[in-house]
């Protein structure tokens, strides 16, 4: 070859122009798949029903109190980090059905607990399904779904967290309405916050149910050898037009050239310490999702606006409303994450996120009166609470799942995805069990805080954060 010649150029991936024949077919399977993020939603914030009930049952102060609501989070950390490997021994489809058979003991545990230590024990377990799926869910869905419709078919996983953060905070409400506004109420038998806990078991099993509906990963299915049923799967998702064939072998060699992905892996050639740079990529994105204060929202908002003095019946529906603006920001996403991409959507959402917090800082910083924020300030922490959840939604809420699920190189992708995923449930476990003693301290601070982090991301995203839209998994390194 001469000095003027150039290497051809490789024929682009297929992966990236399929498009399935039926695409009702995939959205199934990937709903199906999201299941589990709806539980993950619906056990991270049904817990928000049953705070001031534990603290008052078992009378324990703000510390205590803390680290039972937060222990699920120690839990959520360590399935995190070992979905990946778990799922890559065994499967996509066995985790998910490991995951919902520990959801639905969690929920039933949790309901009828004997005293704190086996409810927090309770709560462990349900973590440990919550970071499984938490690591399954985008992991699945990023190998079934074409690349033209990845983003869209991604962004269900936080689209299922989203309305089981709803649904659960509607059926608190309900259940505080049946126990008259006493989340200690009897109902049946039961205390009211023993049914909220309980009636998780409901979407336990039929996530179970599911996962014996949909396929196994193409991926998983040719690392084991069984490229027949490989071959089918990707027809069904990708399209009979696709060569086959073609994509098999495209898979396959992308798989030989490395080998399982195992935690040596994430390390610099040489280094025992030193993280690849896009496993530090994927920690920064998960940390700075959660040090915004995102789940003070939702673990902490009934008492949070009880604590200003709204009545307990309207913080539930101020959480339940809180939950909807979460919904229509995640509805939003799904719809520009792939027109837009995902890094533009990550820098509004910053940037909204920021002004947002810095007003309810502002809010809480007002002496109370007779208990309660002054007018103006009230309005404005309802007001900005919902609009940080909004620009939240629209933007971190969705597009971290996304990354994750993608931004990854084959050879590393489920160990990496499971450090970070391990990273998101630390620093969720660091502003959980923070909350209560910082508001303590001071509420206004807390929020300031929290707006530090979310000013912090914009330039971290600026200058380490590279879009991903529109690219085959087989591309990324």
């Amino acid at each position: 070859m001469t000095n003027t010649e150039q290497a051809p150029t490789p024929p682009p991936s297929e992966g990236r122009t399929a498009h399935p024949d039926h695409l009702g077919h995939v959205i199934f399977i990937t709903a199906s798949a999201a299941m589990g993020g709806f539980l993950f939603g619906y056990d991270s914030s049904v817990i928000n029903g049953a705070v001031e009930a534990i603290r008052d049952r078992y009378d324990i102060g703000s510390g205590t109190l803390a680290q039972v609501i937060a222990i699920a989070l120690i839990g959520c950390a360590i399935g995190a980090a070992t979905a990946g490997r778990i799922a890559d021994r065994i499967g996509r489809i066995r985790c998910m059905q490991i995951s919902a058979v520990l959801f639905a003991i969690s929920a039933v545990g949790s309901a009828l607990p004997f005293a704190l230590w086996d409810l927090a024990f309770w709560r462990v377990i349900g973590g440990f399904a919550i970071g499984m799926a938490s690591v399954i869910g985008p992991a699945y869905i990023a190998e079934v779904a074409p690349a033209a419709y990845r983003g869209r078919l991604g962004s269900f996983q936080q689209a299922a967290i989203v309305i089981g953060i709803a649904i659960s905070q509607l059926v608190n409400y309900g259940i505080l309405q049946l126990a008259d506004g006493d989340q200690r109420g009897e109902i049946g038998g039961l205390e009211a916050w023993q049914w909220m806990l309980g009636v998780m078991v409901v979407p336990a099993v039929l996530y179970g149910m599911l996962s014996f509906a949909i396929p196994e990963s193409p991926r998983f299915l040719i690392s084991v050898g069984k490229v027949d049923r490989a071959k089918e799967v990707l027809a069904e998702v990708e399209g009979s037009g696709v060569d086959l064939d073609h994509r098999v072998a495209e898979i396959d060699a992308a798989m030989r050239s490395e080998h399982k992905s195992t935690f040596k892996d994430l390390f610099t050639v040489g280094s025992r310490f030193k993280l690849l740079p896009i496993v530090w990529v994927g920690i920064g994105l998960s940390v700075f999702q959660q040090l915004v204060g995102i789940n003070v929202a939702f673990y902490y908002s009934a008492t949070l606006w009880q604590s200003v003095g709204i009545d307990p019946s309207s913080s539930f529906f101020y959480s339940f409303t809180t939950s909807i603006i979460n919904i229509i920001g995640t509805v939003i996403a799904m719809v520009l994450v792939d027109r837009v991409g995902r890094k533009p959507l990550a820098l509004v959402g910053s940037i909204g996120m920021a002004i947002a917090l810095g007003f309810e800082a502002w809010a809480f910083s007002a002496d109370l009166v007779d208990g309660k924020l002054p007018e103006t300030q009230g309005v404005v922490a309802l007001g900005a609470a919902h609009v940080f959840v909004l620009f939240f939604a629209l933007s971190w809420g969705v597009v971290v799942w996304v990354f994750l699920g993608e931004m990854f190189p084959n050879r590393i992708r489920a160990a990496a995805l499971g450090v970070a995923a391990s990273a998101q449930w630390i620093a969720n476990w660091a502003i959980t069990a923070s909350f209560p003693s910082l508001a303590d301290w001071n509420l206004s601070g807390t929020y300031m805080i929290y707006t530090f982090f979310a000013v912090l991301s914009i330039p971290f995203v600026l200058r380490y954060v590279k879009e991903t839209k529109g690219k085959a998994l087989e591309e990324m390194g």
